[in-house]
């Protein structure tokens, strides 16, 4: 049924490009530079193996938050249609962007006084703001109303658990998250870090592991015994150019759970920009999403 408003989010849920078309979700780009050009927008866009082959190559990409003006932009064609909007914005917790889409929808209800923009700052990234995406937009299109949606998410997205184990950590030195010692030292003896997303969205570390195939066998067993297949069935992976380990992670997920993982997807440029290339995370509906345990 056609609802008398659009859900709209942006690129940081990292879905393939044509999952927006697809679904008739509007979603805006957030860009980035490399060796200065401005990727992300108008078309021009690295693939994942073009966009990690120069971060391997030891680029330092730089991310864009979404402006103000921007943002304008891309919610006035639907306001003049006659339709109100929620968004579901990148986590305030990791950029900036929310600040700004909630500036543009404050002056745009300004501009057409019978609109309305509902902005959600959705606590999630990566393949976890794809997750509540996906039920969202699934309540959506079943004609849940804007108000009653806008709840839901409300009520949910901090039941997204985020669970990462890093690799690059020369990459995480260069861009100032670990020391070079540790870098170092980490890296002779095989240490990876664990990192999960808290409530105020901010990445966390929160252990650190000899190895993926350890790593890997925690995350899929804590994601066993916290998983809520009541809220949602859905269980996503995300990988950094790390495609034969995202694979191995979703085979022990269905050892575990006796359910294939939904869905594979790269980390996006933007993420990936921050967590350099090899690292791997899984997402699902928990009953919260605190500090990760057994």
């Amino acid at each position: 049924m056609e609802q008398n408003y659009i859900l709209s989010t942006d690129n940081s849920c990292d879905f393939e490009s044509d999952y927006y078309s697809k679904n008739n979700l509007p979603c805006v780009c957030l860009t980035y530079v490399v060796d200065d050009v401005t990727y992300g927008s108008n078309g021009n866009e690295l693939s994942p193996k073009e966009f990690y082959n120069k971060v391997r190559e030891g680029a330092m990409p730089i991310t864009q938050q979404a402006n103000p003006e921007t943002m304008k932009d891309f919610f006035e064609p639907y306001l003049k249609d006659g339709k109100d909007i929620l968004h579901i914005a990148f986590s305030s917790g990791l950029s900036g962007t929310y600040q700004s889409v909630c500036i543009a929808a404050d002056e745009m209800m300004e501009k057409y006084p019978e609109r309305k923009i509902i902005v959600i700052d959705g606590l999630c990234a990566s393949a976890g703001q794809g997750l509540l995406l996906t039920e969202s937009l699934d309540r959506y299109n079943k004609g849940m109303s804007m108000q009653e949606l806008a709840n839901w998410v409300e009520e949910n997205k901090l039941k997204i658990v985020h669970d990462v184990v890093a690799h690059d950590l020369f990459h995480l030195q260069r861009g100032g998250r670990v020391s070079k010692a540790a870098a170092i030292v980490g890296t002779a003896l095989g240490i990876k870090p664990m990192i999960y997303l808290n409530d105020e969205g901010k990445l966390i570390p929160y252990a650190k592991v000899r190895g993926k195939k350890t790593a890997f066998k925690q995350m899929a067993d804590r994601l066993a015994k916290n998983i809520d297949f009541e809220k949602s069935t859905n269980i996503y992976i995300c990988h950094s150019d790390a495609e034969d380990e995202a694979k191995e992670l979703a085979e022990m997920v269905k050892e575990k759970t006796g359910k294939a993982v939904t869905k594979i997807v790269y980390i996006g440029s933007v993420i990936g920009s921050h967590t350099g290339c090899g690292t791997v995370a899984v997402f699902y509906f928990s009953k919260n999403r605190d500090v990760p345990n057994m």
